[in-house]
């Protein structure tokens, strides 16, 4: 680990200096998920019905873009509505629809002056029409920016876009468009909602639990997975600082190891590597 990304160093820095130490590596995250989850906790503690806790996390919403876009970060994926989301309260179901047409108005402009593109990912034909018109409607608005690309995940799952991805595929080779000897990872990947996005290199997750609740379940093979305790509308620049520093201290491996940690045969003393050995060993075994 670098000296400058030491936890007890960066507790002292303040929150631009932590930005700046940031800024001088090359390997940040190009893809930032978070999973937005303490909304209703937030609210609970303070005797407030749940969405008020939304309405809070439209801050952190809004802090989180400013700090991606001042790191570089390509990419910033939001989970901000599950399609097991549909089975609570009707209430507040329609609360929520309604929160996101009201956020989407009222940050259409600061997001044109940040450069920043929106997108969505999900099963948005599911959308109420009103909220699904007036996504559209900042997103074509928002259409010329060239900068952060700030992702929403939309009546999203994960699991269920892994299977509507391997139903395109069946009914390519059913029509004999494709070989099975054609099907590939990238292939496949095509098929997801959002092909042409690179996968997260961080996943984060607010308020300390410790699941991916169906998010980005393909995309996320490879991910660096970071839990905070900070409820969502606690959750600051400099806790997103704080993450990307954790990511730049890790060493991502893809499943590999170090040459210089590989065993070599000479250095099998032992014999394990002998298959008469194992063979003496397993015999008996029921």
């Amino acid at each position: 680990m670098s000296a400058d990304l030491d936890p007890s160093r960066l507790s002292r820095l303040s929150t631009a200096e932590l930005l700046g130490t940031l800024q001088g590596y090359d390997n940040l995250p190009r893809h930032v998920a978070i999973i937005m989850d303490g909304n209703g906790r937030w609210a609970k503690r303070r005797f407030l019905p749940r969405v008020a806790g939304h309405r809070a996390g439209r801050h952190s919403v809004r802090r989180c873009v400013r700090a991606c876009g001042e790191l570089g970060v390509n990419v910033l994926t939001l989970y901000t509505f599950s399609q097991e989301n549909f089975h609570r309260p009707e209430a507040e179901v329609k609360a929520l629809w309604h929160f996101l047409q009201e956020t989407l108005a009222a940050e259409a402009e600061d997001l044109r002056r940040q450069n920043v593109v929106l997108r969505a990912s999900g099963a948005l034909e599911k959308l109420p029409p009103q909220a699904r018109d007036g996504l559209q409607k900042v997103i074509d608005g928002l259409a010329d920016n060239t900068g952060l690309i700030l992702n929403l995940a939309l009546a999203y799952g994960g699991r269920q876009e892994i299977l509507q991805a391997a139903v395109k595929l069946s009914r390519r080779l059913a029509a004999g468009e494709l070989r099975e000897e054609d099907v590939t990872e990238e292939l496949f990947a095509a098929g997801l909602y959002s092909p042409d996005l690179p996968d997260p290199d961080l996943v984060i997750r607010t308020s300390g639990e410790g699941r991916l609740s169906n998010f980005l379940l393909w995309q996320s093979a490879y991910s660096e997975i970071l839990i905070t305790p900070v409820l969502w509308p606690d959750f600051c620049e400099r806790d997103l600082y704080l993450a990307v520093a954790d990511y730049l201290s890790r060493e991502r491996r893809f499943g590999k190891i170090k040459p210089q940690d590989a065993e070599r045969p000479s250095e099998d003393r032992a014999g394990l590597l002998d298959p008469a050995r194992w063979k003496r060993m397993l015999k008996g075994r029921p």
